[in-house]
C-alpha cells in the first residue's frame, strides 16, 4: 500500500507497451525457479528463492511466509534487499553488454499527458482483472492499487501521507526485527544461503537482460523509437532501475532523458512481480 500511495502510474497508462518491458523482466525469476530445483531446493523453496530476481522485498517475504518457507525467510529478505540496494553496480555493465551505443543514444518522443480520471479507473481496472485472472495475487495488487488509488483520488490526503511516509517507516521496522529475530547463525550460516545468494543474483541478472534484449526487439519493430535501455527498468526496484536507465542513457548523450519512459516499464514491474508471486501461489495451491 506504501509503494502504491508513492508510486506514479502515469508513465505507463501513456505508454501501455511499457507492460510488456516489464513483463519480459520477469523472465528472470522462473529461470531461477528451474535453476534452484536443479540445484536441489523443493519446489516451494525454488519459488521462494527465485522471486528475489524481481527486486522486490516485500513480495520477496510475503511469498516465503506464504509458501511455508521460514527457514529461507532470512537469506532470502537480506538477499532481495541486498540486490535492490546493489541495482546501480549491477545493471549497467549488463545494460551496456547488449546494447550499442547507437541503441543507447536513442531519443523517444515526450509522452503524452495523463489525465486525472485515467490515473484514478487505472488501479480500479487492473485490480479487478488481475484478480480475476489470478485470485490469488489480491493481497499483493489489491494493496497496491489501494495505495495507488489513495494518491490519485486527491480526497484522502492524510491517508496517502501516513501510508507512503509513517506507516511505511513503521512497517519497515517491524519487518526488519520480525525477519531478524527469525534468523539464527544455524539458518544462516550454511551452504544453502550461498546458493540463495547467488541464485538471486543471477534471477536478478538475466532479468535485466531480458528486458534490454526486449527493449532491443521493440526498437526494432519501432525502427527505432524505443530506447532499450528501459528495458533493464522492468525490475520492479522503484524507482532505482529507472534512475539507472536514465544515467546509462546520459552518460551516451547527456541531452537523452529516458528517466519517464523508464518509469513504465519499472512501475509494470511490480504488478509482474505481485503476479508472479500470486502464479507460484496458484501453483502450490496456497
Amino acid at each position: 500500500m506504501g509503494v502504491g500511495a508513492m508510486t506514479d502510474f502515469g508513465p505507463l497508462i501513456a505508454n501501455p507497451k511499457s507492460f510488456l518491458l516489464g513483463a519480459a523482466a520477469q523472465f528472470g525469476i522462473y529461470s531461477a525457479y528451474f535453476l534452484a530445483i536443479f540445484m536441489g531446493f523443493g519446489g516451494k523453496a525454488a519459488a521462494a528463492i527465485s522471486i528475489i530476481g524481481g527486486a522486490d522485498g516485500p513480495t520477496s517475504i510475503f511469498l516465503a511466509g506464504k509458501l511455508g518457507q521460514t527457514d529461507l525467510l532470512g537469506p532470502i529478505a537480506v538477499a532481495a534487499y541486498s540486490y535492490m540496494a546493489l541495482v546501480p553496480i549491477i545493471q549497467p555493465p549488463i545494460m551496456k553488454l547488449f546494447t550499442t551505443e547507437k541503441e543507447r543514444k536513442v531519443k523517444m518522443e515526450q509522452l503524452r499527458p495523463v489525465s486525472k480520471l485515467e490515473k484514478i479507473l487505472f488501479p480500479i481496472i487492473v485490480t479487478i482483472i488481475v484478480v480475476m485472472i489470478l485470485p490469488t495475487t489480491a493481497p499483493l495488487v489489491g494493496m497496491l492499487m489501494l495505495g495507488n488509488l489513495f494518491r490519485e483520488s486527491g480526497v484522502v490526503k492524510q491517508l496517502q501521507e501516513t501510508a507512503s511516509n509513517a506507516l511505511m517507516y513503521i512497517v519497515v521496522i517491524l519487518l526488519g526485527t520480525s525477519v531478524g529475530a527469525t534468523t539464527s547463525a544455524e539458518a544462516f550460516l550454511n551452504i544453502s544461503t550461498i546458493k540463495i545468494v547467488i541464485l538471486g543474483l543471477v534471477a536478478f541478472a538475466v532479468g535485466t537482460a531480458a528486458g534490454v534484449l526486449f527493449g532491443k526487439l521493440m526498437c526494432l519493430a519501432t525502427h527505432g523509437k524505443v530506447n532499450p535501455l528501459i528495458g533493464s527498468a522492468g525490475v520492479s526496484a522503484v524507482p532505482m532501475a529507472a534512475r539507472v536507465s536514465q544515467k546509462v542513457g546520459a552518460e551516451a548523450d547527456p541531452t537523452n532523458f529516458l528517466l519517464m519512459h523508464a518509469m513504465g516499464p519499472n512501475v509494470a514491474g511490480v504488478i509482474g512481480t505481485a503476479v508472479a508471486a500470486g502464479t507460484f501461489m496458484a501453483i502450490f495451491g496456497i
